[in-house]
């Protein structure tokens, strides 16, 4: 199985990673990609500590790998980089 093209990072009792999930949730499916979920303060298998990197920009959204939103997660800017691959608009 392919990579999800989507992370969602959050965080537990973060108010804002609700509505975050909400919409990716709503692009990922209108737009048939995949998607992960990752909380931000549990150490992946390497021992690496998302948050810290992350710190206080919770809940951060990442399209194939790189950063397209945080805080409050923008519907259209999502779809763009789903459209353009992720990268940073020139």
């Amino acid at each position: 199985m392919d990579e999800p093209r989507v992370t969602l990072y959050n965080r537990v009792d973060c108010h804002l990673c609700g509505d975050a999930r909400d919409v990716v949730r709503a692009v990922c499916e209108q737009e048939g990609v995949a998607w992960r979920e990752l909380d931000v303060d549990t150490p992946d298998a390497d021992g690496h500590v998302p948050a810290d990197e992350l710190g206080d920009l919770v809940p951060v959204v990442l399209v194939d790998g790189a950063q397209v939103g945080h805080w409050r997660i923008d519907p259209e800017r999502l779809r763009r980089a789903l459209a353009r691959g992720g990268a940073a608009p020139a």
